[in-house]
């Protein structure tokens, strides 16, 4: 396994790495953000260089919103706020706070880091919530696991996303196999808000129910209506048509949501529709302002959810 670098060398600060048999994955400082996922010399998302610091929201944690805020602005209980527009072209504030701010590490072992973001009172979100996020790594696959607290006096909402951009190599995702057990997706507006409608998917482009080749579609969708095992795990994965490599994503009942978003208009021409999405999600996008599965903690009480990837 080799050295972590200097925090001085990466503009995403420490870089702790854990490894299990041939699996390492790479978590930096700002963001607990998964860079890296690699079982030898296949990489199993596809994330940014040591170098570099996270664009098109690659391995970021999203929280304590997920996806887009409309306005950025919202009210709870009595207490009103306003995020930056940092999607201006939308008027959306997109992804939460947590991803640019530095976590602490709590603890660290060969295969499992431990990461703690206090994130205090501001005016995009006047709450007092502690995260809690651990990657592990077993035999086979990567697990991470999220706690939410609230150490404060007044109840908050809280909503949590992650944003993984999963790979099987080969070039563009148009002949991979998508299998994506969800009933329904969500209806966005041209902002990429909901509209409060939900619809089925069957017939439709958007039905990956059975596994089919993502060709020219272009998703930036929301789906619920997961279909889930015995265990309570929906199942999404990505595989070349081939029959070879192969990846998936599991995510616990706690996420109900997953969005799926093909790539088509990242920063670099040359990474788009290079690597698919999967960004499991405790509630839809704007839930802040509609409410719909959003998370409330009373003061003292804490929330805990977990999913992983499993490389086939």
């Amino acid at each position: 396994m080799p050295p972590e670098p200097p925090a001085t060398a990466s503009p995403t600060g420490q870089q702790w790495v854990i490894g299990h048999g041939r699996q390492q994955v790479v978590v930096t400082e700002v963001g607990a953000t998964l860079r890296s996922y690699a079982v030898g010399d296949l990489e199993v998302v596809e994330g940014f260089g040591p170098e570099e610091w996270s664009h098109d929201g690659r391995g970021q944690v999203l929280a304590p919103w997920p996806n887009r805020l409309g306005d950025g602005r919202y009210e709870f209980s009595g207490r009103h706020a306003q995020a930056p527009l940092n999607e201006p072209t939308r008027g959306n504030a997109i992804h939460g706070l947590v991803r640019w701010l530095p976590w602490r590490l709590e603890a660290q072992a060969q295969n499992v880091v431990l990461l703690h973001c206090p994130v205090y009172p501001t005016p995009a979100y006047p709450f007092r919530l502690d995260l809690r996020i651990e990657y592990r790594l077993g035999r086979h696959a990567l697990a991470v696991t999220t706690t939410a607290s609230n150490p404060g006096d007044v109840a908050l909402p809280f909503g949590l996303g992650f944003h993984p951009y999963l790979t099987v190599g080969g070039g563009r995702i148009d002949a991979a196999v998508l299998t994506l057990p969800a009933e329904r997706r969500l209806v966005l507006d041209d902002r990429g808000l909901p509209t409060g409608e939900d619809r089925p998917v069957e017939g439709t482009e958007c039905d990956f129910r059975a596994g089919r080749a993502v060709g020219p579609t272009r998703l930036d969708t929301a789906f619920t209506g997961l279909a889930r095992d015995a265990d309570g795990l929906t199942w999404v994965s990505l595989a070349e048509q081939s029959g070879g490599r192969s990846v998936s994503l599991w995510a616990d009942d706690r996420f109900g949501y997953l969005m799926v978003y093909s790539g088509d208009t990242v920063a670099d021409p040359e990474r788009r529709r290079t690597a698919v999405a999967l960004e499991p999600m405790t509630c839809p996008p704007d839930a802040l302002r509609s409410g719909r599965q959003l998370i409330v903690l009373e003061p003292g009480q804490e929330w805990q959810g977990s999913w992983g990837i499993h490389p086939g």
